[in-house]
């Protein structure tokens, strides 16, 4: 392959000399001026181009500013023979100029610098078509998840119709207690999907035990153990999901500890699990799934702060109680607990 150089002086000598230079070697092209350079760049794929720094009309900082805009991936040269020191650092610190050559040049050196500055673009092309591979991996990556979420919500919505409901109300209460909490970008993602498909890790559950609000036996207990240990290794065999797993894992931890299966407690345990063990519980106690009436906001969030630092995180249920609108109001037309 042979790259393109553009070299941009208002000298007509000096754009001579460059082309004898360079000729044989490279593609080149010429322009007297930055206007006239730029039209060359709509039109070609520069790698390269060596600029005059004091022209008529448009300066080369100026010039090469406009170039970065329409051609980033092209390296820049400042050919001066003047000192201005102060806007060359200004362009080499904002990437604006790769480098600069004083005039007049020493051939050997101007060839060597040129050879270095290709070796540059090749990386930054490599640098680039990465970019592109990862962000159409993440594309792709990023819809096997979803087809995977959607799938795994049908196989929670054919088991229990009313599980799939609970997890859409704590995908939006936990969603919007992560962005009071500062969380953001993949973080509020991962949450986002880790709270809609948490239903999963319960679904070899016994239908009747889904949603409890009440104690458990022992018996129970232990079904409810293995259900969760079934589920999470059915999610490990799907690593597009390899994050949200790392999440649920934690979902049945409680934050003093006295949980499973680990009895991790406080920072141990991920914050997006802490968060979804506040958005889970106020769901089932506003709209519970057994024979339980449900419990007024008012009265779910006084429950809440009773369980703080047992099974729930207290910044967490304190960010819950003191800002309105933490939690979407249940639907449901609930009772007061003490009615």
């Amino acid at each position: 392959m042979q790259y393109k150089i553009l070299f941009v002086d208002d000298e007509t000598a000096n754009l001579r000399l460059l082309e004898r230079l360079f000729r044989g070697q490279y593609e080149v092209l010429s322009a007297a001026s930055g206007s006239e350079a730029l039209a060359l760049l709509e039109v070609h794929d520069i790698a390269l181009i060596i600029s005059d720094q004091r022209m008529p009309g448009m300066t080369g900082i100026e010039f090469l500013k406009r170039a970065a805009e329409l051609r980033p991936q092209t390296v820049r040269i400042m050919l001066t023979g003047y000192t201005d020191a102060e806007a060359l650092v200004e362009a080499i610190n904002s990437g604006v100029v790769y480098k600069y050559i004083a005039k007049p040049w020493i051939n050997e050196d101007l060839q060597q610098t040129v050879v270095r500055a290709l070796q540059h673009f090749e990386t930054l092309k490599a640098q680039r078509q990465l970019q592109m591979q990862n962000e159409r991996l993440r594309m792709r990556l990023r819809s096997m998840r979803d087809g995977l979420v959607n799938v795994l919500a049908e196989m929670v919505d054919l088991k229990d119709p009313l599980a799939r409901r609970h997890a859409e109300r704590v995908r939006e209460h936990s969603v919007e207690l992560g962005r009071r909490l500062d969380l953001s970008g993949s973080d509020l993602q991962t949450l986002s999907t880790a709270a809609f498909v948490h239903e999963v890790v319960d679904l070899r559950m016994p239908a009747h035990f889904l949603g409890k609000n009440g104690s458990a036996s022992e018996i129970e207990h232990q079904l409810i153990r293995r259900s969760f240990e079934l589920g999470i290794q059915m999610l490990e065999d799907l690593p597009e999901l390899e994050e949200v797993v790392t999440v649920l894992k934690f979902v049945h931890e409680h934050f003093d500890g006295s949980g499973f299966p680990n009895g991790f407690a406080a920072e141990q345990i991920p914050l997006s699990a802490r968060i979804i063990a506040v958005a889970d519980m106020y769901d089932t106690l506003t709209n519970p799934r057994d024979a339980e009436r449900p419990l007024t906001h008012d009265d779910a969030i006084a429950y809440l702060i009773a369980r703080s630092g047992r099974e729930l995180d207290p910044n967490i249920v304190r960010t819950a109680s003191e800002r309105r609108g933490a939690f979407i109001p249940p639907t449901a037309e609930p009772v007061p607990i003490y009615a």
